[in-house]
C-alpha cells in the first residue's frame, strides 16, 4: 500500500519530526507485522532517524551539515541550490522501518525526520507498507 503525506517547511534548512504522521499511517493501514518504507521524492530534501528527546540535537545537526557543505562554495549548478542537492544525497531519500504488533520499532529516543535543505516549500513524503504473514 502506498500513502502520501504533505509536509510544509518554513525555512531553508529545517528538520521536521514526522514520527507521529508515520505512526498514524501505520495505524490506518491496520498492518500488524511488516515493514514501512519512507521515501522523499525530492532532490533537495531527505529523511533520517535521529534523537527526538532534545531539540538541540536538530540544531547541532543543521549547524554541522552547513559546515560540511556550505551554501555558497562556487558551485556550477545554475539554480543556485547545489548545496541542497549534496546534503540531501548525503543524508538519503529513504528509510526502512520494521513494524511489529502494529507499531514502528524505534529506539527509545529515536524519531523520524523530514529534512529540508532548500525551503521553504510544500513537499511530499511517500510511505509504502508491506505486511508479513
Amino acid at each position: 500500500m502506498k500513502y502520501s503525506l504533505e509536509v510544509k517547511t518554513s525555512s531553508r534548512t529545517q528538520m521536521l519530526d514526522i514520527t507521529k504522521d508515520i505512526e498514524k499511517i501505520i495505524k490506518e493501514s491496520e498492518i500488524k507485522n511488516g515493514s514501512c518504507i519512507v521515501f522523499i521524492p525530492h532532490t533537495t530534501a531527505a529523511v533520517t532517524i535521529n534523537e527526538n528527546a532534545d531539540p538541540d540535537v536538530q540544531k547541532d545537526f543543521i549547524k554541522a551539515i552547513n559546515k560540511i557543505v556550505p551554501w555558497d562554495d562556487d558551485y556550477l549548478h545554475m539554480e543556485g541550490n547545489s548545496a541542497a542537492h549534496l546534503k540531501a544525497s548525503m543524508i538519503g531519500f529513504s528509510e526502512q522501518l520494521m513494524v511489529e504488533k502494529g507499531r514502528i520499532l524505534l529506539g527509545t529516543w529515536q524519531g523520524i525526520y523530514f529534512v529540508e535543505f532548500d525551503g521553504p516549500r510544500n513537499r511530499k513524503v511517500w510511505v509504502s507498507i508491506f505486511a508479513y504473514k
